[in-house]
């Protein structure tokens, strides 16, 4: 009888199921996307309604302002105060409605224009206001009404009251319109004027009124009661009105970060040039004094329908944000949990699904590690089932090729190590071979400068000692030239010694040793340069321990010394600083000796060559002073090396013992 085989196919399309999660996440993404939209959409709309509200309470206060002075102008005590210009009966009659009514301009202007009674300010009259458009619709026979700005000087004739309360001080604002206007004396009105008449229905003058909007906050207060809902973020209200004159606010209920209104802050430059000079409506996000707010603002015209300012209304963007976060938090929380508890599930039921491929895993692994002759137990009539009979026959397979392979692999061991040990062997003498010619190629080219040097050097240099020895004698002892002479002779004397020190170092001579003083010796040498190089934009720095005293050659070590010296000072055509310094070495009890220089440098492929023979970066140079000076250095069981920068200096350090062995 048959089995029932299950092909893995069927195993891995249970395995399919699992990116249905993914789809849910991806709804749940696309779902949380909408409803975030959908706050802030609806957020923008409840603010877009708040600014239909405030422009409904505006303008009703526009309506009662014209109701005020139409019901006043009808009044026949009005119009016969007006043509007997009788002040006391129009005080009488006005000043009861100034203080109902909370007015901050009440005045009456005769036929002409006139003024002839303001209720603030009684004294000053007389100035024609004809020209105002207001009044002059007023005499027209219009009962008009709107908003308008006044000028500090026609405040100044409303009374000094007046002037003092429109004052505002502008403050620094963040993202608004660069200004250094620092003050706004100007007035901000609801203001409102009609006609009145005698009573044959002759118009005898104008009566008008009007409310003062600089620094009053009971219609911005009257505007957020309205619209807000109580909701509160940061001790701030979430909802907020402002009046806007130009681009600062005169009047409103937006809190500063001093817990203050922000009376005298200005809008931003996007909203203004939106606003006002362009006569837009803006419903959108804005910054708002100092933070961010749905934002709702409409502009305020006047009655010529000239641009003034703005009104605004908006809601704190802050609890908006909380309420974002917060949802965020809750579908994360709710993804988190659903993921962990299908992550249970679904382990659960792939650890069945896996379990014969994690036998054929620990096969595999095991026959990977040499671990031959094991078979794998066939658990499933299917692919995997093929899969283990397969395994099976490779595992065989392998271990006999396995057998072949270590057979030929000792055969080829024992070969390798004995040709690794023959060129081992040869590579050893092949660096011996290199190190002898190499030396050998350094005692042939020393042998060929001593050579040369005698050869070139002795005979001229004879015949100076000869003339100099000649003058020694010439001269009488008070002469000024003998110290000059004397000078000369010893140089040559130095000059034949140098000579002889280079055959010496080339036979591998004795050295002639003696106690040298050696902070002496490199102020000697310090002294005498300047008679060889100029020494013109140089500065020398020296810092010398004057009990430092070794054994050695007083006039090889000279050598030494001098030739570094003057490498130094010629490595610096346009001056530098040339530092000597010497000390005891902490390390073994020895002398160093730095050389230092401010000069060109060298470059690092020369670097290495600098010690051969013959070798020069100077058109005028020999080659051998350095060469000649690593010989002596060796020669006194010391050491020389050197360090350099291009552009920026050379060091050369020499280390030598403080007793030499005699050679």
């Amino acid at each position: 009888m048959l089995k029932r085989r299950f092909p893995i196919r069927t195993k891995l399309t249970v395995a399919t199921i699992l990116p249905l999660s993914v789809a849910i996440l991806i709804c749940t993404i696309a779902s949380f996307s909408i409803l975030l939209t959908k706050i802030g959409s609806q957020a923008q709309e409840k603010v877009r309604s708040d600014l239909n509200a405030a422009r409904e309470i505006y303008q009703r206060e526009i309506d009662h302002l014209r109701d005020i002075v139409r019901f006043t102008a009808t009044t026949p005590y009005v119009a016969d105060s007006l043509k007997k210009i009788d002040k006391a009966h129009l005080g009488a009659v006005l000043e009861p409605l100034l203080n109902s009514e909370k007015l901050d301009l009440f005045g009456v202007v005769d036929a002409g224009g006139t003024v002839v009674f303001r209720a603030h300010n009684r004294t000053t009259t007389g100035d024609d206001l004809s020209r105002d458009y207001l009044v002059k619709r007023a005499l027209k026979g219009e009962t008009i009404a709107g908003t308008t700005v006044l000028p500090k000087s026609r405040l100044e004739k409303e009374g000094e009251y007046i002037t003092s309360r429109a004052l505002i001080n502008i403050r620094p604002t963040k993202f608004a319109v660069p200004s250094t206007k620092t003050v706004e004396d100007s007035g901000m009105f609801l203001i409102a004027a009609a006609p009145v008449r005698a009573r044959g229905g002759a118009i005898v003058g104008a009566i008008y009124c009007a409310v003062l909007l600089n620094n009053n906050n009971e219609l911005v207060d009257r505007i957020k009661n309205v619209v807000s809902e109580g909701g509160k973020a940061d001790n701030k209200s979430s909802a907020t009105s402002s009046i806007i004159l130009n681009d600062v606010r005169i009047a409103t209920n937006v809190i500063g970060s001093d817990s203050q209104r922000s009376i005298g802050t200005r809008i931003s430059e996007e909203v203004y040039r939106r606003v006002v000079l362009m006569n837009e409506k803006w419903i959108d996000r804005a910054f708002v004094v100092n933070d961010w707010y749905f934002s709702a603002y409409e502009p305020i015209s006047s009655l010529e329908g000239a641009p003034l300012g703005a009104f605004y209304v908006g809601m704190l963007e802050k609890p908006y944000t909380r309420l974002k976060f917060n949802i965020i938090l809750l579908i994360s929380s709710v993804l988190l949990i659903s993921g962990l508890m299908g992550t249970v599930v679904a382990r659960a039921a792939a650890s069945r699904l896996a379990y014969p491929i994690k036998e054929l895993e620990s096969f595999a692994r095991n026959l990977a590690a040499g671990r031959r002759g094991e078979r794998i137990e066939k658990v499933s009539d299917d692919e995997i089932g093929d899969l283990a009979d397969a395994f099976n026959r490779m595992s065989a397979a392998l271990t006999e090729k396995e057998t072949e392979i270590l057979e030929l692999n000792r055969s080829l061991e024992v070969k390798v190590h004995i040709r690794t040990a023959e060129l081992e062997e040869k590579s050893r003498l092949l660096v011996e071979a290199k190190e002898d010619l190499s030396k050998a190629e350094r005692l042939a080219a020393i042998g060929e400068l001593a050579a040369g040097v005698a050869h070139e050097i002795n005979n001229p240099l004879s015949i100076i000692r000869g003339n100099s020895e000649l003058l020694q004698m010439d001269l009488p002892p008070d002469s000024s030239s003998l110290e000059e002479v004397d000078i000369i002779s010893r140089a040559v004397g130095r000059i034949e010694r140098i000579v002889a020190n280079l055959l010496k170092f080339a036979r591998r001579e004795n050295k002639r040793i003696g106690r040298v003083e050696i902070a002496s010796m490199l102020e000697e040498i310090l002294s005498q340069v300047g008679h060889q190089v100029p020494l013109e934009g140089i500065t020398i720095e020296r810092c010398l321990d004057q009990n430092v005293e070794i054994e050695g050659d007083s006039d090889q070590l000279h050598q030494v010394f001098t030739n570094l010296v003057l490498n130094a000072v010629q490595s610096m055509p346009e001056g530098g600083l040339l530092t000597v310094s010497d000390c005891s070495a902490a390390d073994d009890g020895g002398c160093e000796v730095i050389v230092s220089d401010t000069g060109t440098g060298i470059s690092a492929e020369n670097l290495e060559k600098i010690f051969n023979p013959f070798f020069t970066t100077r058109s005028q140079g020999t080659g051998l002073g350095l060469s000649v000076s690593y010989g002596i250095v060796k020669d006194h069981d010391g050491e020389i090396t050197v360090e350099s920068r291009q552009g920026v200096g050379t060091s050369f350090k020499v280390k030598l013992p403080l007793s030499q062995s005699d050679k």
